[in-house]
């Protein structure tokens, strides 16, 4: 049986009876800190034994996680990930002894699986069948994936600051998402209220056991793997800081276990736009007073961490450590060092504890020889268009099995080739008619469509792409759509891109004639816009500005 035993108080040592999913307080003194506690004894046994015939995940140390029979409910593998010695990244840095615990392989490619796992097999063990989660991302969709599998109807609530990938990837995995207009704690609440009114489960994170019990199984992995040794430094970063939370109690149970014969110290970092840790700790005090988040990670927005920062400020005081936080911009340098020295992409948020890192060995918290652990908390995708902009690469299909495609079969895919690295660059400051417009181009082509918001950005996108058709508005703010047409005109590299003009006002006699001058290919006007004589006018200066030695004489439009 691998229920804990009972719960202690970490305060006054007060112990309790375990009750899942009700967040424990100390009887005696309050405090939310409990810690379960299990038989370490015949763990430890195990453990000497090499823990045979266990499943190289995290339920390798199922007999201390609050799961009686975990494997009995064939859920997602989680866990059992990669540790990787760096060489190229760390020579660059001057630090011979740098390790990354790869997070990245998992149902979801973030550490938040381990979470996921554990508290999903905790509900279906205690008869959960519908609960709720906050989130600002990661946990969403681990939570999604997992629920998925075990049969459990999900709500999730994320913030519009989360990138839309992160929510349609939740609602893939068929939850129910709800988008709220606010920050994540305020996301937290609503979320709270909402479950509380329908009587659902809502997962509370760092306050519930499965949840922070399952972060441990990465310091069990992290000893096991550098062969039964516990490194100087584990690194993290950290929006609410239950992972490391739950880390550090894994090191703790290795060392009463005699296994180890030290507790890592803690390195906490957090994005510079929401670092209500770091600001707490370096005034040097217990409570952190909430931020507003203003950092483009949006995964690590938690502006209230609660107790949670007590506690870990309460770890680093007794075992060592350091709070640091790093900007955005720094996160993605860190992002690009690491991908081109390891080959190796991580997600932003997993870049700041790089970035962290860095930092701390610059300021001589971290000494050279000593040896350091940073999780790679997760991949890249799916925020990897924030770096690398919208559309950037084009599919092509030919065969669902690999093997040699038919003549037609290749012709075929040569002709939805042509269509799809054919470039539309649509100028609008105006979202809601550059959507119209977007919608009725790629409902009739396979065509890419990058859109720019304003003509200064226009003008930068056309130089850059090089795009086969440019359709722009006229009023626009800081360049109008007749400065951009001229700027166009001016430089060799878009002087021959052919432009249709969209305008939203009557266009009068004098501008007409210089539209004229400038050699549009046509001009519509929104009000009466006919979307299919528009369509086919696009299709066709198209196609005639991509065949062979093709360009339409310019002719008055509509």
């Amino acid at each position: 049986m691998a229920r804990p035993s009972y719960l202690e108080c970490v305060h006054c040592g007060d112990r309790q009876p375990y009750v899942p999913f009700i967040p424990p307080v100390c009887a005696r003194c309050g405090s939310e800190w409990l810690e379960p506690w299990y038989d370490y004894a015949a763990f430890k046994r195990e453990l000497l034994r090499g823990l045979p015939g266990r499943p190289a995940n995290l339920w390798r140390y199922h007999d201390v996680l609050p799961v009686d029979d975990p494997l009995r409910f064939d859920l997602n593998s989680a866990g059992g990930t990669p540790m990787l010695h760096s060489r190229r990244y760390a020579d660059r840095l001057r630090h011979a002894q740098l390790y990354i615990k790869d997070e990245r392989h998992g149902p979801t490619s973030s550490f938040k699986d381990r979470q996921a796992a554990v508290a999903v097999a905790a509900m279906l063990e205690a008869g959960v069948r519908e609960c709720v989660i906050a989130s600002t991302g990661n946990a969403a969709v681990a939570y999604a994936s997992a629920c998925a599998r075990a049969g459990i109807k999900l709500w999730v609530f994320m913030t519009s600051l989360v990138p839309n990938e992160k929510l349609r990837e939740a609602a893939l995995f068929g939850a129910e998402v709800i988008k709220v207009s606010g920050n994540y704690d305020q996301t937290k609440q609503i979320a709270a209220d909402f479950a509380k009114r329908r009587g659902l489960l809502l997962d509370r994170g760092a306050r519930s056991i499965p949840a922070r019990e399952s972060m441990k199984t990465i310091a069990y992995e992290i000893v096991e793997q550098l062969g039964w040794r516990a490194p100087d430094w584990y690194i993290q970063s950290v929006s609410g800081g239950l992972g490391p939370l739950g880390v550090y109690h894994g090191f703790s149970e290795l060392q009463h276990m005699g296994l180890i014969d030290k507790i890592p110290k803690l390195g906490i970092i957090q994005a510079e736009g929401c670092a209500p840790m770091v600001r707490a700790f370096k005034a040097g005090r217990d409570t952190a007073e909430p931020v507003t988040p203003e950092t483009r990670i949006a995964v690590l927005s938690t502006g209230d961490p609660g107790r949670t920062y007590t506690y870990l400020w309460q770890l680093v005081q007794k075992h060592g450590g350091a709070m640091e936080s790093v900007s955005d911009h720094a996160a993605w340098d860190s992002m690009l060092t690491l991908a081109k020295a390891e080959g190796m992409a991580v997600e932003p948020a997993a870049a700041v504890a790089f970035a962290g890192f860095e930092k701390l060995l610059a300021q001589g918290h971290i000494h050279s020889e000593e040896l350091v652990v940073i999780n790679g908390t997760g991949h890249t995708f799916p925020v990897e268009k924030h770096v690398l902009g919208e559309q950037w690469h084009v599919d092509v299909h030919l065969s669902d099995d690999m093997r040699p495609a038919p003549r037609e079969g290749l012709l075929a895919a040569l002709n939805q080739l042509d269509e799809k690295v054919t470039s539309v660059l649509l100028v609008d400051d105006n979202p809601d008619d550059a959507l119209l417009i977007r919608r009725l181009l790629e409902n009739r082509k396979s065509y890419r469509v990058f859109t720019a918001s304003n003509g200064v950005d226009g003008l930068r996108q056309a130089r850059e792409r090089l795009p086969d058709l440019i359709i722009t508005d006229l009023t626009m703010p800081e360049m109008d759509g007749f400065t951009l047409l001229e700027e166009l005109r001016h430089d060799a590299r878009t002087r021959n891109i052919p432009v249709i003009v969209v305008s939203a006002r009557d266009i009068t006699a004098d501008e007409r004639a210089r539209l004229n001058e400038a050699a549009i290919e046509a001009l519509y006007e929104k009000g009466s816009l006919s979307p299919r004589a528009f369509v086919e006018q696009v299709v066709q200066v198209i196609g005639d500005k991509t065949s062979p030695g093709g360009k339409t004489s310019p002719n008055g439009g509509h």
